[in-house]
């Protein structure tokens, strides 16, 4: 090697250092992209210069268009030849012409000649032998300006602009994930303030609630809802997951509260169910049951629109009762017809409701947790506190899941009416 080749050689590489250092100086990729673009532009003496990316959808899209003396340039799909660029993404091969006006490769290109390209440099953006994108400088005025050393130098460059152009994204979708994450926070902080904050407390009765959301977000809601001197009990279970379905169930809760505060409950569901067809979106349905208590008598009247059937216990008989559905789910059909029915909770009497979170829920041999395993371990613990028995089905049902990523979101309600004896004071 010459003096001067080494003189060259070490210059080159101190220029791929500097322009390094200059691309990762930020990790703002719109910076990162106009960085490069600039700095390519002196380098080679170029007349423009373009960076496009490969998006999610496989395709090439613009990022940076900028000129020989740094200002963007508009609408850059006008500008380029995009046949040209898409075959050096496609075969992720470099290209140089002197003269695209007289190229026999370029010959067949309209964009080309209509735009009247000249001296034009274009070299895929690789990393991790992934295409990124690919960059393209050019000159319209001038042919034969760029030469064989400009292009190993263009490739060069490429090969470290890739590399912050990564970083670039990683640190961005970083940002994004950082942002959705507190947003999904803040949703689900708004979720859990729509539901009861205090289970409802009267002389002989005792309620408890268990709500676990399968994402940040849930589909699941119950509810209390005063109603002079009676209660209205609600467990609902909007379909489909996520976001979708925490709107959804916001909106369904909204409805169904409205709908409720004056009506009997099958006036009341028939209601709600019209008002949420007419919102209804992508075969999104709610399924629910709805229970108006007469705490002085033990009288419940509810409705069960397509939900899981509630267990009913009567201790005096020491039998089970599923409460089975009166009508169908709401959203389907604004012509449905709703049934309500009348059951009495006496002493020791309990209901317990629940979401299909609970019987759906699969374990690591992707085995069912299921109606038969829940009526068992109920049945089981019939004649123990509300208390302990909540407690008995929620450890046995995570003992059953173990580590398993929850599939549904999980909700359960009970509602028992106490014998004098066990009253409080």
């Amino acid at each position: 090697m010459t003096t001067d080749q080494s003189h060259l050689s070490t210059e080159r590489l101190a220029l791929l250092y500097r322009l390094s250092q200059t691309f990762n100086s930020s990790l703002d990729l719109d910076e990162v992209l106009n960085r490069v673009m600039d700095e390519v532009i002196a380098v080679t003496r170029a007349e423009r210069g373009f960076v496009m990316l490969k998006e999610g959808d496989g395709k090439l899209h613009f990022h940076a268009a900028r000129g020989i003396e740094q200002q963007t340039i508009d609408t850059p799909q006008f500008h380029i030849s995009r046949g040209l660029v898409a075959r050096v993404a496609e075969e992720g091969q470099p290209l140089l012409t002197s003269d695209a006006q007289s190229d026999d490769r370029l010959s067949m290109r309209q964009s080309v000649m209509s735009l009247g390209l000249r001296s034009i440099l274009c070299v895929p953006l690789q990393f991790r032998d992934k295409l990124v994108g690919v960059l393209y400088v050019d000159n319209r005025l001038q042919a034969g300006i760029f030469t064989k050393a400009d292009l190993e130098l263009l490739t060069a460059v490429a090969a470290s602009a890739a590399i912050a152009i990564d970083n670039a994204r990683l640190y961005q979708l970083a940002i994004e994930k950082g942002r959705l994450e507190r947003e999904l926070q803040m949703a689900r902080d708004l979720q859990r303030s729509l539901l009861p904050q205090y289970a409802p407390r009267l002389p002989g009765w005792q309620f408890i609630a268990r709500w676990q959301p399968a994402r940040q977000v849930a589909g699941d809601f119950y509810d209390f809802l005063p109603a002079g001197d009676q209660l209205g009990l609600l467990i609902a279970d909007v379909s489909d997951k996520g976001m979708a379905a925490a709107l959804f169930m916001a909106l369904s809760r909204s409805i169904l509260r409205a709908s409720l505060s004056q009506a009997a409950p099958a006036d009341g569901i028939s209601q709600a169910n019209r008002l949420i067809c007419a919102d209804a979106a992508n075969g999104m349905f709610v399924t629910l049951f709805y229970g108006l208590l007469d705490p002085s008598t033990g009288d419940l009247t509810y409705v069960n629109a397509g939900h899981d059937p509630p267990l009913f216990y009567q201790a005096a008989t020491d039998r089970w009762q599923a409460l089975a559905p009166t009508g169908p789910v709401l959203g389907i059909s604004e012509t449905m017809r709703y049934e309500q029915r009348t059951i009495r909770l006496n002493p020791d009497d309990f209901l317990l409701l629940y979401t299909d979170g609970v019987t759906d829920a699969l374990n690591s041999q992707q085995q069912e947790f299921g109606r038969a395993r829940l009526h068992q371990i109920v049945a089981a613990e019939r004649r123990a506190t509300a208390v302990a028995l909540i407690e008995t089905l929620e450890q046995t049902f995570h003992n059953f899941v173990g580590g398993t990523e929850p599939f549904d979101d999980v909700t359960i309600l009970l509602i028992k009416r106490l014998a004098i004896d066990n009253l409080p004071g």
